[in-house]
Order: C-alpha cells, then structure tokens, then sequence
C-alpha cells in the first residue's frame, strides 16, 4: 500500500529562463539520471507555462529541513492555503545525484504526522518549476540552480519494498553526502532554505535546538585570536564595570544611553539561557534567534542578550562559567525588569560586537568575577520544597522516558514542546528525583542520556499538584542547563567540588551495578504524576479543557495529532471485550467479550481498527488510525491459518499467569563485576577522568468461555513505543537513540519489560463507536487500598499496592463484572508516526445511576 498525496491542482507560474550549460551538468547528468531525464527533458519553452512533471520512478529520501515563512513566502505558492507557519525543503536522490525541493504546503501533514520521514521512497512524484527567494549573494544559494516544488507524491510503505524485492532500494546503500547536486553548479556554501529568506533551518521537532552545521562550535576566527594573543601577555582589565554601567545608563549619561559602547567588559557567563526562536511570517528577519546570558563581574551582575547570527556563531561556544570580554555593545533598558535595569545588547550589525572567550590565568587577580553559585538540594530535602521555588539536582538515571511533545499554553501560535521524563535516585532517601526536561538548546546531551548515567540539571523549579501536594516534580526553567556522563561536562564544572556533590558520588561508589539494571527502563508509555483516583477531583483539574466527546469526535481530535503529539481526552463508554496478551504471540491470548451487545446488531460497529497504513487524506471517510500497533493482527498468517484449518478448540492462554505474579520491572542482567559502570560514572568528576525469556504454563481450567475460543478477537497488537525497555547497557546508545523524537522505529530490536498487556475495547455511548485502548495496570501500583476488582483497578489504574495483584486469568475472568456498566473513560492519545496513534487507558470511572 501507498500514501498518495497531492496539493490542490492549479495553474502552476511560469518556469524561469535557465539554459543547461557547462561540463558539470554533461557529466552529472548521464542517461542513468532519473532528475536528467525527468525534468530536464521536460523543461517547457521560454514564455510557456509549465505543468507538472512526474516521475514515477522510485526516489530516497535523504533529508528534510524546516523553517518559517516570512512575508515573501505566500509569492512562491499562489494557490496554496498557508494555514500554517512552516515550510519543508526535502532533498531527494535517484542515486546518481540530489535535488533539494521544497514540499508544497497542502503536504506538510506528510511530515508533521512523519509518514514522509528520513529513509522513505517515493514514487509518482509531481514537480513543479518555481523561483527561489534565496539570491546568488546568500550562503548556499545559486543563481543558475533549478528550483522545484514538490506538488503530489506517494510515499511508499516498507513493506512494499520487502515485498518488491527492494524497489530501488539497492541504492539507499550509496553515501548521498558524495552525490552532486543536480543541476549546474553546487552550492556556494550550506544549505539555505528555498522559499524564504531565512538563513538556518529549524529543528524537525521543537523550535528550542539548533539545526545545521552552520551552528558552531569552532575556535575563534582568525582576527579575534590576534586580539587575544596581544592582550594575553598582561593581565586584563576591564575598561567598565556592571555597577559603572548601570549608573551611568540610569542617571542618564549620553555616553551610555546612545551609540555603542567601546569600553571593555569583562565577565563571566553564570546562567545560560536557552535559544528562543522569534521569526514571524509578517516579517523578514534571516536570522530570528535570541539568548540571554546572565553574567556577573566583582560588582553585580547583568542581562547580555545575543541577537539574531551572533546565537549562530557563539550559542554554542559560550559555556556556563566562561570568562568573556566585551566591545562595542549596547547598554539597553531590560525589558523585564520590574524596577529600572539594564541588559546589554550584542548584536552582528550596527555595531558589530566582538566577544572573546578569555582564560582566567590571563585576567588581573583583582577582576576576576565570582564563580557561578549551585543551589543543590537532595531527594529529601526536595520534599519540603515550596512551589516556584528554584534548585540544582544531581542523581543517577534510572528511567528516561521517550521523547514527546506537548502543545504550548502560553504565547502566540500553538507550538509544540519537546520533552521527556527522568528519574534520578541519589540516595537520600526512598523517593526518587522525577523531572519533566524540555528542550534546552543541547541537542547532543538529550541524546546521551539513558540510565546509570550521572546526570545534573541546574535552575529548575518545583511544581506542586493543587489536588495532591503529595506529588511534585521539577521541570525547566529559562536558564535550566543539563549536564551528564559521557560528554565529559563534569570534569569540567565548578560543582564537582561541592560538598552536596560529593556526598552523592560516595553514595554512587557504594552500589553495585546489578541492583541498578534491574530497576533501569528506557522509554515507553508514562504518566506523571498520577491522575486522581475520583471522577470530581478529575473534572476540577480538567476546567477549561475539552469535556466527554462523541467517539466521532475523538476520532477527529486524533486525525489532528502531529508525531508524537500527547493529549488526553475524556469519553463515556461500556466495556465490550478485554484481552490479556504478551507483545508478539497476540494470536494466544485471554479474552473475554460481551457476546449479547456485540450480537446484537448483524452490521458490525465503527471502529478505530483499522490497518496501519492507509491513503493520507484526513477528510477520507475511510481514513482511521490504528490505536496502538504497526498493523492489526494477520489473520493470514501461518499460525492463524493453520488453527483455523484443524477446526480444534484449543486453549487460548499466555505464558506465566501465577495466582501470585511476580514483579515484571525486574530483569537480571549478566555482569560479572558488581560496580563497573556506577564506578566508570562517578569518575568523570575528577580532574582528568575519561569516561528473559519467560516459561510457559497452561491453565487446567479449559471449561471457561473466555478461555477455549476457537478463535480470539481481531484487535491491534502494542506498539513497541507503548512499553519500557529493559536497559542494556551494552547497547546504551541504541537504546538512547530509540526512544528519542524519531526513533521509535528502532525499539523492536530490544526486549521490553514487561511484554505483556491489557487491551480494552470500549463502546462510546454516544454513537457506538468502537475503540481499542490498552490498559497497563501492572506498570504501577496504587497507594491506595482497594480491593483490586475491576471497578477499583480502572479508577486507580492500577493493583492495590497492598495486596497480592490478580492473575491474567482471574482478571479476565472478573470482566463480567463490567457488563454494562457506564464508565468516564480517561483517555491518553501519542501519535506514532504514520497511521499509528496510541491510546491508553489511564482511568475508568464508574457512572452510578
């Protein structure tokens, strides 16, 4: 199957005079060229309006880029509907070269849902000629490159390829970073991109990192390096102080108030912002990035804020700690400020700023700043934390959650914003650390964090539940800064020396590795903190937000995710079926249905269960999402062909289902030394560090309906994203890189703790729309006491804590007990990527008459 999409058909503008010349094109372009034989020869004549050019052979696709549209943008899409902000460049290849295009706006759901996504092939691909905004003298931009706008495509499913023999995916091999560009000349630098004048691209997935390699981390430039060997043989000082800078500004001074500022000013950087991206699509800004740094010299402390391509050239270079000096600046009234303050303004123009990053050996003793302070507070005494309030926090990573996002509340547009969950355990006490990290312009270090790691994060602030003060986390800030093993950040931060800190590491060198591992999880389905466990408390929470939906309602919220988007809804609905199953063997499981609604009717229910790949058309009436799963259950498949064949009634029932189940967050891994990882961990912070199967039983009791079906009902399997990896360690970045935004995908390759599951199907009361939601009781459990009967188990979500959990069997067994019955439905829906949307089933009211 393929997603075929195309935008809205229309008179496409005319194509540019551009004539083939030169030996470069000649010998690119051979006859082998798919781009050579599709859009060359089909180039219309001078003052002839072009139509569409399509090519049906297969293309990879190598890279996606996006950015903001500005105010010339609409010009190169005349009869597009710009609803949104975005706009895609995608960079395809035949094999034999590559050709950057950008994709027409009425496709941009093709990569906010990622069904066109890095990797996939297209084919039947509709090009349209166009202009680019870029002119000759932007880095990356050619006068005599053909442009192209990608108007129609169909994106073709793996499987496909598997079944093709490959569909041309033999040349996916090849190193496209080596290919030419198709066309005749290369670019004059980096890639910028086509159809606005904006001089970086943006981040796939949130607007706080970097994107590209014009993002620097290199040494100074030439010039600025001869600045600092001359100043280097004396000691420096300053030329101006903050105090002196801020009197004068205040007081009115001329000097200070107008024009830049030559005096220099030496500081150190003592909090670091995140980047904020403010590009607006009725503007024209090439670079619209922002930073802030707080800094500080012996006589206070100041706001210096980096405009537009000085965050390009220095974002990355300025550490937290670092020595700067400053020339030609501007002193400014802070915009923030509730009383009179200053900020000064850096800026790559008018004038131009020169910063320089300066050791502290080459600083006079009597002007060195003061070094940044931490605020360091441990599990226990987080406990007594009052909301708002701001801390620094060190422990060791037991679980890193996947990446998600969440749509923002605050500000203009309706972002999204990347984040994930964390649980540091420090040993102060028996509750861990639980932080919701968003993005803070460190893309590299999100990536590295996985468990048994060390991991420091500074300036966050605490969040109390109004409803349960008992549950709190911390979470960004502004200025939050993480830091963790493997990159070498903490050898290189003043902390290490501090008494919090080192009272942290000697607890780190006391435990051994293999108690650690076997509580360590990577990813999947997580909820913090829990939702309340009564239906009153739940609707005060949710004031403001979207009350019980229909279940065509739901479904249309759903169509409306982008990847990885997470939202919760409400629904009232009965129970109609639930099964017990282990990930991989859904073809044998217990189930139990309610056989009199569900033959109640000849024509069967809609449903949310649908196959996984479908044609992307949001307003098709046969369009859906799968729940939970890459694809429904293959009733084709050889196991179920060959039990329908033999007609035998033969047990349904999963491995392991004890009257007394043990705790399925538990793995024991194979390490023969008990403390080398912890200690590998803890020995970054000196001066020079470095760096199950389950047995299967079967239940006697074959006299039960739900257990000797001859055949079990067609739903859709969990999607690997939905549970927990077991952390290996041995595969830690893998692992890492699975579970972050575009990953997914990988996270088959590992095992998950546990494998099994609870999957409902609920009947919304409103139109008898049928939905598949997993239930994952056995994930946590309750600190509540109840009675664990299906009725409590849904309100708390989980087992009682104090009491031996039910087995699969009783469990199912019990489901009788929800014939009927009306249920509140607390829903959590993450789109996947492509046509896999999860739904989990957090809670489940009970609706009394």
């Amino acid at each position: 199957m393929r997603t075929s999409v195309g935008a809205t058909a229309a008179e496409q503008p005319p194509f540019p005079t551009m004539h083939l010349t030169g030996t470069d094109r000649a010998n690119m372009a051979a006859d082998g060229c798919i781009f050579h034989r599709t859009l060359t020869r089909s180039r219309p004549a001078p003052n002839q309006a072009s139509s569409p050019v399509i090519c049906r052979e297969p293309l990879h696709v190598v890279d996606i880029r996006r950015y903001s549209r500005d105010q010339a943008s609409a010009v190169y899409f005349p009869q597009a509907v710009l609803s949104g902000e975005d706009l895609y460049d995608v960079t395809l290849t035949d094999g034999d070269c590559r050709l950057q295009v950008t994709l027409d706006p009425g496709l941009n759901r093709l990569v906010e849902r990622r069904v066109l996504k890095l990797g996939s092939v297209v084919s039947n691909a509709a090009f349209s000629p166009a202009l680019s905004a870029q002119l000759p003298e932007c880095p990356g931009a050619s006068a005599d490159r053909d442009s192209y706008r990608l108007v129609s495509v169909q994106v073709r499913d793996p499987a496909d390829d598997e079944e093709d023999g490959g569909g041309g995916g033999g040349r996916s091999e090849v190193d496209w970073h080596s290919l030419p560009w198709f066309g005749p000349s290369e670019p004059a630098g980096p890639l910028v991109p086509l159809r606005a004048s904006r001089s970086v691209f943006l981040p796939l997935w949130n607007n706080v990192d970097y994107s590209g390699e014009v993002w620097r981390e290199a040494p100074p430039t030439e010039d600025s390096l001869e600045e600092e060997e001359e100043e280097e043989e004396e000691g420096r000082q300053p030329s101006v102080t903050v105090s002196e800078l801020r009197d004068r500004f205040l007081s009115g001074r001329r000097g200070v108030a107008r024009g830049a500022i030559q005096h220099q000013l030496i500081v150190r950087i003592i909090n670091k912002s995140h980047l904020m991206y403010y590009g607006r699509t009725d503007r024209n800004c090439e670079c619209p990035y922002k930073a802030v740094l707080q800094v500080c010299d012996r006589t206070g402390s100041v706001c210096v804020v980096l405009w537009n391509s000085v965050c390009v050239s220095w974002y990355r270079r300025l550490k937290l700690g670092d020595i700067i000096s400053l020339r030609r600046y501007r002193v400014k009234q802070h915009y923030q400020a509730e009383v009179d303050d200053i900020e000064i303004s850096v800026n790559s123009r008018n004038p131009a700023a020169q910063i320089c990053v300066v050791p502290e050996s080459s600083v006079s003793p009597d002007s060195v700043p003061p070094a940044p302070s931490y605020a360091f507070y441990n599990s226990k005494e987080l406990l007594d934390r009052r909301q708002g309030n701001l801390c620094d926090v060190i422990g060791l990573l037991t679980f890193a959650g996947r990446s998600e996002r969440v749509r923002s509340k605050e500000g203009r547009g309706a972002g999204l914003l990347e984040y994930r969950w964390l649980r540091l355990e420090d040993g102060s006490s028996d509750e861990p650390i639980m932080v919701k990290l968003f993005s803070t312009s460190q893309p590299e270090t999100h990536l590295k964090l996985h468990p048994l790691s060390v991991v420091v994060c500074t300036r966050l602030r605490s969040v109390t539940s109004h409803q349960n003060p008992g549950w709190f986390y911390l979470t960004n800030t502004t200025y939050t800064q993480v830091y963790c093993t493997g990159q070498g950040h903490h050898s290189q931060m003043s902390y290490r020396r501090l008494q919090q800190v080192r009272s942290f590491l000697r607890w780190l060198r006391s435990q051994e590795d293999q108690p650690v591992l076997s509580r360590a999880l990577i990813g999947g389905f997580f909820i913090y903190p829990p939702p309340p466990v009564s239906l009153e408390t739940l609707m005060r929470e949710r004031r403001g937000e979207l009350g019980f939906l229909q279940g065509a309602e739901l479904q249309r919220e759903l169509e409306r995710l982008c990847y990885r988007e997470r939202r919760t809804f409400c629904l009232q609905a009965t129970v109609s079926m639930v099964s017990y199953s282990c990930r991989g063997e859904e073809d044998r499981c217990l189930f139990w249905t309610d056989r009199p609604s569900s033959s109640s009717s000849s024509s069967p229910p809609p449903s949310f269960r649908t196959p996984s790949f479908s044609s992307f058309s949001p307003t098709s009436p046969s369009s859906s999402l799968s729940v939970s799963t890459p694809r429904p259950a293959d009733l084709s498949s050889p196991r179920r062909r060959s039990g329908r064949r033999s007609g035998r009634r033969r047990k349904l029932l999963m491995p392991e289902t004890p009257s007394k189940r043990r705790p399925l967050l538990t793995v024991q891994p194979e390490l023969n030394n008990r403390t080398v990882i912890l200690f590998e961990a803890s020995m970054e912070f000196l001066e020079n560090a470095g760096e199950d199967d389950e047995e299967e039983e079967e239940d006697d009791d074959n006299s039960s309906s739900y257990a000797t079906a001859p055949l079990p009902p067609v739903f859709s399997p969990v999607a690997t994203e939905t549970l927990p990896l077991r952390f290996d360690h041995s595969h830690r970045e893998e692992q890492a890189a699975a579970v972050v935004m575009g990953g997914g995908a990988r996270a088959e390759h590992f095992g998950s703790a546990p494998r099994d599951y609870y999957t409902v199907r609920l009947r919304a009361l409103s139109d008898g729309l049928m939905i598949d939601a997993v239930f994952l009781p056995h994930l946590s459990s309750s600190l509540h006491h109840h009675s664990n009967t299906w009725t409590s188990i849904l309100s708390q979500g989980a087992f009682s804590s104090h009491a031996p959990p039910p087995s699969p069997a009783d469990l199912v067994a019990m489901a009788p007990q929800l014939a009927n019955q009306r249920l509140v439905c607390v829903l959590e829906a993450c789109h996947l990527g492509g046509a896999r949307t999860e739904l989990v089933l957090s809670r489940g009211f009970h609706l009394k008459d």
